[in-house]
């Protein structure tokens, strides 16, 4: 008999299957309540308002699993529990729908002025001048970040005969025409949308996505719609444009601080706003406690779960032996993705040498899940990052070969995009650690970690001397730097690892010299 603590609020109908298996016990008390039983739990679920602490964690020693009944997993303590062996899930897509639901509700409700409306009339006015609307109808609608959402609201608003484009850095055409999307620059999206929503995950690389600058080259006139994430629209940014007219009107479920006490954006008339609703919906808060609980069950039921945000269950002799691959895997995808910010249509693996001899569809998809990483709204790991990448249209395969790499094991990734191709070569040293020994068709040889500047440039005198120079200038300590070459006087790469992260001033002065042709960052 598996025994089960349920410690926040959760329906009947959505713990139906956990209530009706007859190997299961549930529990519905807060933690508080159950603080003398603890020991004997085999599984928590949870929402938002439990925290899963490590001490938590360390008074439930027959703890197997964590459910969260939701997206987020903020409250729980992730490190925590892979090191105490137990697995963490959640419900990545049960509030798909309310939340695509939400977005083109409060699109409807801005154009159409139905918030200010109704105060007046509460308010016993009848003042139908003031609240001329805007018809959706052949307007065009711009979404950034076409994942689950986004799929969703762009189905609904050609529904109402809008027309729909999209940017995605990393959307194939394939499948925007799948969707009957048009993918464009990010550039061409804000000149020519009546309506922008955001639907990305906050990242460095998205926070104040829609700042000043890119505010600036939307259409005179526009919508701007957040129920994704506080801090993609830049608040002061949008402020700035509402004052001056530019931005018609803005409709916010999240803001950066929550709740927005005192927040100067709830002071102007074309703004609407909802305290964080896009997942509070009946069937939303149903579908993940069923979700949960399907979920929880097949894992005690020895059963594969689908959304695990942490390690997958293998044995500690398996996992042991595999465990420097999978770390070099993981890091590898996330290079081969930084590298390649655009759309990818294929990934191919090839193990080498002693590495083929181990459990590699879960290397395989450690890769896939640090590839996918930087590019989707979700979290990704190695129980659905096969899924996902699927989901994404993205094909992939691994391969064993006998052929001599040079190294005792070596993993071989090849990632084709649309007219680009990268190639990646790794390598686990006993007692040295994970390296990169290959990338495209330059030998180098550097450890996969922190801050990295990556270089193309022509093999000539006092190119390496200019770069540490403008490093110097900019008081940019260089830990360490790999060179390779394919000819003498030829092309060749450097890959240098900084103190910190560089600012673009550094990487302009970079790129203005005459013998550089390429300068990416990374952070791993």
């Amino acid at each position: 008999m598996f025994q089960i603590l349920v410690s926040d609020s959760m329906s009947s109908e959505g713990l139906k299957p956990l209530l009706e298996s007859p190997n299961v016990n549930v529990v519905q008390k807060k933690v508080n309540e159950a603080a003398n039983e603890l020991h004997i739990f085999d599984a928590l679920l949870v929402r938002s308002a439990t925290k899963v602490t490590n001490e938590l964690i360390g008074k439930m020693p027959n703890l197997k699993i964590i459910g969260r009944a939701g997206v987020g997993v903020d409250n729980i303590d992730i490190n925590a529990a892979t090191k105490n062996g137990v697995v963490v899930i959640n419900t990545p897509d049960g509030n798909t729908i309310s939340t695509a639901e939400h977005t083109f509700a409060m699109i409807s409700a801005l154009m159409r002025h139905i918030p200010q409306a109704y105060v007046t009339v509460k308010s016993n006015k009848w003042n139908r001048g003031a609240f001329v609307g805007t018809e959706l109808y052949g307007k065009t609608l711009g979404i950034i970040g076409f994942g689950r959402i986004g799929t969703e609201l762009a189905k609904r608003a050609q529904a109402f005969a809008m027309d729909v484009i999209v940017y995605d850095p990393f959307l194939t055409e394939e499948r925007a025409n799948e969707i009957s999307v048009r993918n464009s620059p990010l550039d061409e999206l804000l000149a020519n949308a009546d309506i922008i929503t955001v639907h990305t995950p906050l990242t460095e690389d998205t926070k104040g996505l829609l700042g000043k600058v890119n505010i600036g080259k939307t259409k005179k006139g526009v919508y701007l719609i957040n129920c994704a994430r506080g801090g993609i629209i830049d608040e002061d940014a949008l402020m700035h444009y509402l004052e001056t007219g530019h931005v018609k009107g803005a409709a916010l479920d999240v803001f950066v601080i929550e709740p927005p006490v005192n927040n100067k954006l709830l002071k102007f008339q074309n703004v609407i706003a909802t305290p964080h609703l896009g997942a509070s919906t009946k069937e939303a808060q149903l579908n993940v406690a069923a979700q949960v609980s399907e979920q929880v069950l097949h894992f005690l039921e020895g059963k594969p779960v689908a959304s695990s945000v942490n390690l997958p269950t293998l044995s500690k002799e398996v996992f042991k032996k595999i465990q420097p691959f999978y770390q070099l895997a993981k890091k590898m995808g996330n290079l081969a993705s930084q590298f390649m910010k655009i759309p990818v249509k294929e990934i191919s693996i090839q193990y080498k040498g002693s590495i083929a001899e181990l459990e590699t569809s879960f290397i395989t998809k450690s890769l896939l899940a640090g590839f996918l990483g930087p590019r989707v709204d979700t979290t990704v790991n190695e129980v659905n990052a096969g899924l996902i990448t699927k989901e994404r249209g993205i094909a992939f395969s691994e391969k064993i070969s006998s052929n001599e790499s040079g190294y005792e094991n070596c993993l071989a990734v090849k990632v084709t995009g649309n007219k680009q191709i990268f190639e990646i070569k790794g390598t686990y040293i006993p007692n040295y650690g994970e390296r990169i020994v290959g990338i495209n068709d330059f030998n180098i040889d550097f450890y996969p970690a922190g801050h990295l500047l990556y270089i193309h440039h022509c093999d000539k005198p006092g190119v390496i001397g200019r770069v540490g120079q403008i490093l110097g200038n900019h008081e940019v300590n260089i830990a360490t730097m790999q060179v390779g070459r394919k000819e003498k006087g030829g092309e060749a790469i450097m890959m240098l690892a900084v103190d910190h992260s560089l600012d673009e001033k550094v990487l302009h002065d970079l790129k203005a010299c005459d013998d550089i042709s390429a300068v990416k960052t990374f952070d791993l």
